[in-house]
């Protein structure tokens, strides 16, 4: 790369380098804790962008428009489930048993009950080292893990009565547990009760919503029958109606055509009769069979005695015609 810089130094080309070429650093496997020195320096502070409520998660297709109500609802809410979940711990914490105070003198501390005692310390050695193994091994068998001791193994003397006096500490605790057990009780045979009361209120209001049920479908019924013969009454009226309706309308059409027809027929006939459609057959015959054979006969005499008189004429014409050559 430094060739090239001179080189293209030495012909005056219009390349050149933005920064001077350098080896590219060794960077670890591993990431390297931040310092406290690096925090002290920088102001920037980082945080997880997945728990930003600006950074949009899941499918944008179908987002929902939050509003500032919808959003002064959820931490209203927010606020709500972490005071139940601070009350519901101090509750907890109330109704613990507590180990008793410590006497006079003395203090609690904190001790292992675990099997393998070990050092507890905040900061941990740790070295980190790396093997090549050959390839194909088998496995070995997983030994049982044994923790290296350390510290030092300390103990302490409680003397009688000094950590727990029975006949003097069991009584509260008794107390408790009796007055829960009967105050149990005694809700639990109250629910029983009060069970009893809802099912017997139940049976009766069942009872009576059945008798009621039974008296609204008997007089559904009376209505229906009634209904039924009433409409039945009515039909019967308007058939009745009807029918001397129709009468009426028959007698008043007989009579009207009586009075028509009484007029109508003698002018029907003159002109059927002008029409031709009532005629005398004899008559009939005469017009439509005997007429037109005559004429035709008639017709077909005057041709022949027209065709005899056109050669006769001709014959007198040839004639006349002969005579004439002869002479001349």
């Amino acid at each position: 790369m430094a060739f090239a810089q001179h080189a293209q130094n030495d012909s005056d080309g219009p390349y050149t380098f933005s920064s001077r070429p350098r080896p590219a650093e060794n960077h670890s496997k591993y990431r390297e804790p931040p310092s406290p020195q690096s925090h002290q320096n920088s102001n920037v502070i980082y945080t997880n962008i997945m728990y930003d409520r600006r950074v949009v998660r899941g499918n944008t297709y179908a987002q929902q428009v939050t509003t500032v109500q919808a959003d002064v609802a959820e931490i209203q809410r927010q606020q709500e489930s972490r005071k139940r979940t601070v009350t519901r711990k101090r509750a907890s914490e109330l109704l613990r048993v507590r180990t008793p105070e410590a006497l006079h003198g003395r203090k609690h501390i904190d001790v292992q009950t675990e099997l393998y005692l070990e050092e507890l310390s905040d900061v941990l050695e740790t070295n980190n080292t790396e093997c090549q193994t050959d390839a194909f091994l088998d496995r070995p068998s997983t030994p049982l893990f044994i923790p290296t001791k350390s510290g030092k193994d300390v103990g302490t003397q409680i003397e009688e009565g000094e950590l727990f006096d029975f006949d003097r500490e069991v009584q509260p605790l008794l107390e408790v547990l009796v007055g829960k057990t009967m105050e149990q009780a005694l809700l639990e045979v109250m629910e029983e009760e009060e069970l009893a009361c809802l099912r017997a209120q139940q049976r009766a209001f069942q009872e009576l919503r059945k008798a009621e049920l039974a008296e609204v479908q008997r007089l559904e019924e009376q209505e229906r029958r009634r209904n039924e013969e009433k409409e039945g009454r009515f039909a019967q009226q308007r058939e009745a109606l009807q029918k001397e309706k129709e009468v009426v309308e028959k007698l008043a059409a007989c009579a009207y055509t009586q009075q028509y027809v009484a007029d109508l027929l003698p002018a029907v006939f003159s002109s059927l009769r002008s029409q031709g459609y009532l005629y005398d057959p004899l008559e009939k015959d005469i017009e439509t069979n005997f007429v037109p054979w005559l004429m035709g006969d008639v017709n077909f005499n005057l041709e022949k005695r027209h065709v005899a008189r056109q050669l006769l004429d001709m014959i007198i014409y040839d004639a006349t015609q002969n005579q004439l050559r002869r002479i001349s």
